[in-house]
């Protein structure tokens, strides 16, 4: 059967089909640079297992307290050289991002103590740990207090306004890489490397963290190698590579690995303890995966900026910018075609394609959120994935795709469904 063929008996239609092979076609040169960073990202992985001897026996499980789980604290070797940290915590208890944000804030922060974001509110479940918006046992409870500095309008970072933030009570800098659910580009790792640097220049003993969450091997380095003293995030996002059921990470110097391991477990036991409960070579392997599945991932976004900006739809970051997350927001300008593109990516994922996602009140949010997400773990964004909040100028957040075959099945889908509830014509 041709392809086209095998298309239409899926839904897309002769002129989608057609859409989608000019796109391709034009994409061949990005194609293969995004190529050749996946081959330097799976390099650098291959050489840390290489280093740290990942054996058979370090695919073994430990159950009750986990005392002397060697697959567990090689992982985290592991990690701590991929990442270039001092350190790392890899933990299948960390639940999500924000679970390990919260680890990470409460590990290192203190009574008395400011955090401050040079780069405006941080992503929406994060406003509850803070205290920005009122919630039992959030870090204003515990009197530790929070300043953020807005973007100028061009969205670089308003230098002045820092440096006049920065105060004696500064003891934790947070910077969220990734755009999140606002219209800012997505940071790369030179930018927040320029911040932490003038950061340690008026306070060298600051703690600089950064949300690390969906930049994971989108670039040749990482925010340690740039300054920053810890990264977080999530392995349902890209360092799990599509394998890992659950978890998430902290990586960067011992001082503040070793506080967050005290606040996941308790003060005197830290990483000593925490059953790897059958998760190591599912952590292991999502691991080496990373880089490739970021990859298609990468393709994927790139490929969706350029049809839907060739369409007429606002596309940030544009298909000709550079990545340094796998992120793609498109305004969509009407909550229609938001549930039309959301129920295209969700029609076409292999598991519950047959689902119609709706939009609901979703816990950690301020806004009603549609989230299409037809994954093998549940909430991975690292699978063919995308979610909305509910609310002007209707951006949709589209990520994931395990492979470049999906993600432009799901892409030439979502414009079928537009197609279909005559929002746009091909």
């Amino acid at each position: 059967m041709a392809l086209e063929e095998i298309y239409e008996k899926l839904g897309i239609s002769k002129r989608v089909f057609e859409l989608g092979n000019k796109a391709e076609k034009a994409l061949e040169k990005r194609f293969r640079n995004i190529d050749t960073i996946c081959e330097h990202n799976q390099l650098k992985v291959i050489y840390a297992m290489h280093e740290h001897k990942v054996s058979e026996m370090h695919f073994g499980t430990s159950t009750g307290y986990g005392y002397d789980d060697v697959g567990r604290d090689n992982l985290e070797k592991v990690y701590a050289e991929v990442f270039k940290g001092e350190d790392a915590l890899v933990r299948p208890q960390i639940i999500s991002g924000t679970h390990a944000l919260n680890l990470a804030l409460f590990g290192n922060l203190r009574p008395g103590d400011e955090l401050l974001s040079p780069a405006g509110k941080p992503y929406d479940t994060l406003e509850g740990v803070i205290g920005i918006r009122s919630c039992r046992g959030s870090l204003a409870e515990y009197g530790i207090t929070y300043k953020q500095v807005e973007l100028l309008p061009d969205d670089t970072f308003d230098y002045d306004k820092i440096k006049k933030c920065i105060s004696k009570k500064t003891r934790l800098i947070t910077i969220q890489r990734s755009k999140g659910y606002s219209d800012r580009p997505t940071f790369s790792v030179e930018q927040i490397g320029e911040l932490i640097g003038f950061i340690k220049t008026l306070k060298p003993d600051v703690i600089c963290m950064v949300d690390n969450c969906y930049g994971e091997f989108v670039e040749e380095k990482e925010p340690i190698e740039a300054g920053a003293d810890m990264i977080v995030g999530s392995l349902i996002k890209n360092p799990g590579g599509g394998l890992a059921p659950t978890g998430g990470y902290i990586a960067g110097s011992h001082s503040c690995i070793e506080n967050a391991a005290y606040r996941l477990t308790a003060p005197g036991l830290g990483k000593e303890v925490g059953a790897s409960l059958g998760v190591n070579r599912s952590f292991y392997q999502g691991l080496f995966m990373a880089p490739s599945v970021t990859a298609a991932a990468l393709k994927t976004a790139v490929y969706a900026a350029y049809i839907y900006e060739n369409l007429g739809f606002k596309c940030h970051p544009t298909a000709e910018q550079k990545r340094h997350d796998i992120i793609q927001a498109i305004t969509l300008k009407t909550a229609d075609a938001v549930k039309a593109f959301c129920f295209g990516i969700q029609a076409a994922a292999p598991v519950d394609g047959h689902v119609i996602p709706q939009p609901w009140d979703m816990p950690g949010y301020s806004s009603q959120v549609i989230m299409a997400a037809g994954a093998f773990i549940s909430g991975a964004s690292i699978e063919l994935s995308a979610d909305a909040p509910m609310r002007e100028p209707y951006n949709v957040y589209f990520q994931g795709g395990l492979t470049w075959q999906h993600g432009k099945f799901g892409i030439l889908n979502s414009i079928q469904k537009l197609c279909e509830n005559n929002i746009i014509t091909v």
